[in-house]
């Protein structure tokens, strides 16, 4: 069988997802290697993502191994990957999704309701901080970084009364003991692709792209086509206060978008429904665009020297 590299970031949820997929392919028979690649994402860690801003900031070396052909595959969160991938790569699988939702952690409070007023809450995403600033306008939000370790001791630590993480990455890694609350898509829409992993290949190499197509998950690749081609048709990569999530209904696709203020002043809310993913996306997206997006996203880029990531 094929002898395969992995190119993957070093992070603790990046490597689970690397040996992840490096499980799933030795079980048929293949070996693999893991390389692993520092982002300009992982090289800034001591300012706020939504003052870094790069298109591609944690994918962008690892999509240079894969030119170089030092590496096969790209294992990614899919939130990270730009909508618009070179014509030299392709999006070779998207996995089964995991929860795509935002879990609330704390040591004091149940739920996210039971904030008292002034309470400190770390993400350093503007996705996050214009939504949970629009229901509760008094809290403060300050940035984290780090990986999950780092985030759960900063919380232990009562530099934070809660923190806001992505449901996914606390599951992978088993780290769910302060978990109070998931949070609903109707206060807190999720990232576009958030929960699901994008496996980016060479487009020439037919060879690797066959050994991974049994990766592939139909529903998957529905749901997050369907949110890609909103974040595309906003003009924006991972980087913008958007939030996205589609869902199977009967036999077609609900997707429910956002786009807000970072102070929360402004959420501009959509939802429709249809069959094709890529044309309902592309409609919310024109949609939110015509009441009022475009002016929000004009005015948060306008703002930083690009667009803030969301973590």
């Amino acid at each position: 069988m094929a002898s395969l590299r992995i190119g993957s970031r070093g992070s603790q949820l990046a490597l689970w997802q690397a040996n992840h997929v490096a499980g799933l392919l030795r079980q048929r028979g293949h070996q693999v290697e893991i390389e692993i690649i520092k982002t300009t994402g992982d090289k800034i860690t001591e300012v706020a993502l939504s003052q870094v801003g790069t298109k591609g900031m944690f994918t962008k070396e690892i999509e240079e191994a894969l030119a170089e052909r030092r590496v096969h595959l790209a294992v990614h969160s899919l939130k990270d990957l730009p909508t618009e991938l070179a014509s030299t790569f392709v999006l070779a699988a998207v996995m089964q999704r995991q929860d795509p939702r935002d879990v609330f952690l704390s040591l004091q409070y149940n739920r996210f309701t039971d904030l008292p007023q002034g309470a400190r809450v770390g993400t350093s995403s503007l996705r996050r901080q214009a939504q949970l600033k629009a229901v509760r306008s008094d809290l403060n939000i300050f940035p984290l970084r780090g990986n999950v370790d780092t985030r759960l001791r900063k919380l232990e630590n009562g530099e934070f009364d809660a923190i806001i993480l992505a449901a996914a990455g606390v599951n992978r890694l088993a780290r769910t003991e302060r978990v109070r609350e998931v949070l609903p898509v109707e206060i807190l829409c999720p990232a576009v692709g958030q929960g699901a992993l994008g496996i980016e290949s060479r487009a020439d190499d037919a060879a690797t792209l066959q050994e991974l197509a049994f990766l592939e998950h139909a529903a998957a690749r529905r749901a997050t086509t369907a949110e890609r081609a909103l974040l595309r048709t906003l003009g924006g990569g991972c980087q913008v206060p958007i939030g996205a999530y589609a869902e199977a209904v009967d036999d077609t696709l609900r997707l429910t978008a956002v786009v807000a203020r970072p102070d929360g002043s402004q959420v501009i809310r959509e939802q429709q429904t249809g069959t094709d993913p890529e044309e309902l996306g592309t409609r919310v997206g024109k949609t939110l665009l015509q009441r009022g997006a475009e002016a929000i996203l004009r005015e948060v880029y306008g703002k930083s020297a690009a667009a803030p990531q969301q973590p």
